[in-house]
C-alpha cells in the first residue's frame, strides 16, 4: 500500500461526509490518493487501501495519459479548472460522470482533485462520439463570434499557445485568418495550409473551418479543425531543394535556373540595369578524375564553387550545370564592365592551388560572357551565346575570359553546316583516300604508301584535311570516315598486289578510332572484305593514346598485331616522348616529326637520337617531310630506312600513284 500523505483533516471529514463522489488523483504515480466513501462505491472499491493498490496505468490510453498530463500543466501555469463529461472503468465496466476538476498541491506536488457532480446516460453513439472527440489526434477547437475558444480538445489543449489564446491570435500570417475568415463568410467553410503558433513554436497545420452554432448558448460559432502537417510541407521543401539545387556544391541547377534566376534577371532589366551571364568550364578537370579518382573531383568541384560564391556580389548569383560547368548570374548598370572584373578575379581565385589527396593542384577555367543589353531577356539563348564564348576562350588556349560576339554564333552555324555537309558526303561516298609515296632510302624505291583522306566535294573541288578533319573529331564522325578510308587502302593494296606491286599501305587512326572498343573486330572485317594482306597494312597511332590507358592500350595492340597488321608511331618526338613504351608496346615502326626533319641544318640532334634508339630497338624509322636532297643525303647517312615528303611527290590519287610507279 502507498503511503498516504496527511493534508488538512478538518477538511478531509467534511470531504468524507459527502454524498457526492470525491477523490484526490495522483497524476504522477498513477493511482488514487484519497477518495470519499461515495467515490469508492463509484469506482467499486471495499476500501480506500484497495483502490489505493490499484495501478491505473495499466489500462490508461495514451491520450488520457497525454490528457493528464496537460491538465497538471494547466492547474501548475494557469490556476485551471475544468467540468468535463468522463467515462471511467471501475473493474472494467463503464461508468459516466459529468466531473469538476481542479489541481490541489499535497506537500508540495500537484494534483487533481476530482468531484463527480452526477452520472450521465446516453445513447451509445453520443457515448462513442464523445470518446473519439477525445482521443483523436486532429486538434478541435470550438470559438465564438468573437474569436474566444469555447472548447478544445485534448489534442488541441496539447499544442496550444496559451490557453486564452484568440482565433486570430493563433496564426503567424495575418493574411491566413482574414481568407479563412472570407471563406467562411462566402458558402459557410473554407480550408487552408497556415502557419500557426503552437505550444512546440511554428508549426504548419492544415486547417479547416465551418460556420456553426454553440450547443450551449445558441450563438454563432466556429467548429475549426487542424492536422499537424509540418513534416509534409519540411519534406516537399527538401523535395523542392532537390528538384532545384545540385547536391554536391548546394548552387542552384538548371531548373533553379529557370525557377530562380529568371524571375531576378527580369526585375533587373525592368529596374534599368543591364544583366549578363557568365559560363565557366573548368580546364582539364578529367585529367583530375582520371589521375586521383572521382572523390578527388567532388573536392575540386566543392572548393572550386565555395571560392566562386565568395567573390559574388549583391546582385550576382552562382549556378552548378553539371560537371565542371558553372554559371554566374549578374546585374548591374554596365554589365559587360562588372563581367570583365568578375571574370579576372575568377580566373585568378579558381587558378589558386588545392591540396587533393596529398597534392597540390592547379586548374584553370575557361569563361564565356553573354550580355543582355536591349531589355529583351532570353535566358536560354544567353546561355547558348555564353557556352560559345567560353568555348571561344578555350579555343584561344583556356585560363581566358571571351565575351559573345555574333561572329562566333556565324562560326558555329557554319560549323554546324559543314558537319551536315560532312555527314552527306560520308553517306554519298565523297570521301576518297590519296596515297604520298614511302621511298627506300638506300635505293630511291617507292616501297609503300601512306593512306590519307581528301574530300572530292561536289562544289568546292577536292578538299584536304584540315579542312573537314576537326569537324570530323568533334562531331564523332571520325569513326566513319576512318572506317572508309581503312576500307579503300585496304583494297588498294589488294589491287596492287595483283599487279604484281608488293607495297605496304599504312593508314592513319585518330584518337577516337584508338579507343573504340569495336576496332579490332572492325580492322578483321575490312582484312576479310577486301582481301589486303595483314602483313602489309600498317595502323598509325600518335603518342598521346599510348598514354594513360596501360592495359586497354595493350589489349587493342596485341589484338591488332594478333591479326598480323604492324603498327607504328607517327609523329614521334612531340608528344610525351616516354622511351618505356617503345619497348612495351608490340611496335613495329617510328616516324619522325616533319618539324625535326626541317630544322635538321640547326638542330639536327633530335633526328639522330630517334634514328639511332630506333636502330638499337630494331624499328624501322621513317621520315616525314623531306623536301630536298640535302636532308636525304644526311638522312641517308645516319641509316634512316625510310622517307616521306614532297622531294618524291605529294599525295595522290591511286591513278597518278600508279603512274609514278611506271
Amino acid at each position: 500500500m502507498k503511503n498516504p500523505i496527511s493534508w488538512q483533516g478538518g477538511n478531509l471529514s467534511m470531504l468524507e461526509a459527502l454524498s457526492l463522489p470525491v477523490w484526490v488523483f495522483d497524476i504522477d504515480q498513477k493511482y488514487v490518493f484519497w477518495a470519499n466513501p461515495a467515490a469508492l462505491r463509484v469506482w467499486g472499491a471495499h476500501s480506500l487501501a484497495e483502490l489505493q493498490q490499484r495501478d491505473m496505468s495499466l489500462d490508461m490510453s495514451v491520450s488520457v495519459a497525454q490528457r493528464l498530463c496537460q491538465y497538471q500543466q494547466d492547474f501548475e501555469r494557469e490556476d485551471a479548472s475544468f467540468v468535463e463529461s468522463w467515462t471511467l472503468y471501475p473493474n472494467g465496466l463503464p461508468c459516466v460522470l459529468k466531473v469538476a476538476f481542479r489541481g490541489i498541491r499535497v506537500d508540495g506536488r500537484m494534483m487533481m482533485f476530482c468531484e463527480a457532480q452526477n452520472h450521465l446516460t446516453a445513447d451509445p453513439a453520443s457515448l462513442r462520439s464523445a470518446e473519439a472527440l477525445m482521443h483523436t489526434s486532429v486538434l478541435i477547437t470550438l470559438y465564438d463570434a468573437a474569436g474566444r475558444a469555447l472548447y478544445r480538445n485534448p489534442s488541441a489543449r496539447a499544442q496550444v499557445a496559451h490557453a486564452g489564446e484568440a482565433w486570430r491570435q493563433h496564426f503567424i500570417h495575418d493574411g491566413d485568418w482574414q481568407a479563412l475568415q472570407q471563406g467562411v463568410a462566402a458558402s459557410g467553410e473554407a480550408r487552408r495550409s497556415a502557419q500557426v503558433c503552437t505550444r512546440l513554436g511554428t508549426r504548419w497545420h492544415e486547417i479547416a473551418v465551418r460556420a456553426c452554432r454553440d450547443a450551449v448558448s445558441g450563438q454563432d460559432a466556429l467548429l475549426v479543425s487542424e492536422v499537424d502537417i509540418t513534416d509534409l510541407k519540411h519534406a516537399e521543401g527538401r523535395a523542392n531543394f532537390l528538384a532545384n539545387h545540385d547536391m554536391l556544391t548546394g548552387l542552384p541547377n538548371r531548373n533553379g535556373i529557370r525557377s530562380d534566376f529568371l524571375p531576378y534577371l527580369q526585375q533587373a532589366l525592368r529596374d534599368g540595369r543591364q544583366v549578363a551571364l557568365m559560363f565557366i568550364d573548368l580546364d582539364r578537370f578529367k585529367n583530375v578524375n582520371d589521375s586521383l579518382g572521382h572523390a578527388s573531383g567532388d573536392e575540386l568541384l566543392i572548393g572550386m564553387a565555395a571560392r566562386l560564391t565568395k567573390l559574388l556580389g549583391h546582385d550576382e548569383k552562382a549556378a552548378r550545370l553539371g560537371g565542371d560547368e558553372f554559371l554566374v548570374m549578374l546585374a548591374a548598370p554596365e554589365a559587360a564592365e562588372r563581367a570583365d572584373a568578375l571574370g579576372r578575379g575568377i580566373l585568378q581565385a579558381l587558378g589558386m592551388p588545392i591540396r587533393l589527396g596529398g597534392m597540390d593542384i592547379s586548374v584553370s577555367a575557361s569563361i564565356g560572357v553573354s550580355v543582355c543589353r536591349a531589355g529583351m531577356l532570353d535566358i536560354e539563348q544567353m546561355m547558348r551565346h555564353a557556352d560559345l564564348a567560353m568555348y571561344a576562350a578555350k579555343d584561344a588556349g583556356r585560363n581566358n575570359l571571351m565575351f559573345f560576339t555574333p561572329a562566333l554564333e556565324a562560326r558555329t552555324q557554319a560549323q554546324l553546316a559543314l558537319e551536315s555537309d560532312i555527314r552527306r558526303g560520308l553517306e554519298n561516298g565523297e570521301f576518297i583516300a590519296y596515297f604520298q609515296p614511302r621511298v627506300d632510302v638506300a635505293s630511291g624505291s617507292v616501297v609503300g604508301a601512306e593512306a590519307l583522306a581528301r574530300w572530292n566535294h561536289p562544289q568546292r573541288g577536292v578538299l584536304k584535311p584540315d579542312s573537314f578533319i576537326q569537324v570530323c573529331e568533334d562531331s564523332g564522325l571520325i569513326l566513319a570516315l576512318g572506317r572508309q578510308i581503312l576500307a579503300q587502302a585496304a583494297e588498294q593494296q589488294r589491287r596492287w598486289r595483283e599487279m604484281g606491286l608488293d607495297l605496304m599501305v599504312s593508314v592513319n587512326l585518330s584518337p577516337c578510332q584508338f579507343v573504340d572498343p569495336a576496332l579490332p573486330a572492325m580492322v578483321a572485317g575490312v582484312l576479310a572484305g577486301s582481301g589486303c594482306q595483314a602483313e602489309r597494312l600498317e595502323l598509325e597511332i600518335t603518342e598521346s593514346v599510348l598514354l594513360g590507358h596501360d592495359d586497354q592500350t595493350m589489349c587493342t595492340l596485341q589484338a591488332l598485331r594478333g591479326q598480323g597488321v604492324r603498327i607504328a608511331v607517327d609523329d614521334f618526338g612531340t608528344g610525351y616522348s616516354n622511351l618505356a613504351y617503345l619497348q612495351r608496346y608490340p611496335l613495329s615502326s617510328l616516324k619522325i616529326d616533319r618539324s625535326f626533319i626541317a630544322d635538321l641544318d640547326s638542330t639536327p640532334a633530335i633526328a639522330e637520337l630517334i634514328i639511332t634508339m630506333c636502330r638499337m630497338l630494331e624499328l624501322k624509322v621513317v621520315a616525314e617531310g623531306v623536301e630536298t636532297s640535302r636532308q636525304l643525303e644526311w638522312l641517308r647517312q645516319r641509316g634512316c630506312q625510310e622517307y616521306q615528303g614532297y622531294l618524291c611527290s605529294p599525295a595522290l590519287a591511286a591513278g597518278e600513284f600508279h603512274k609514278l610507279l611506271l
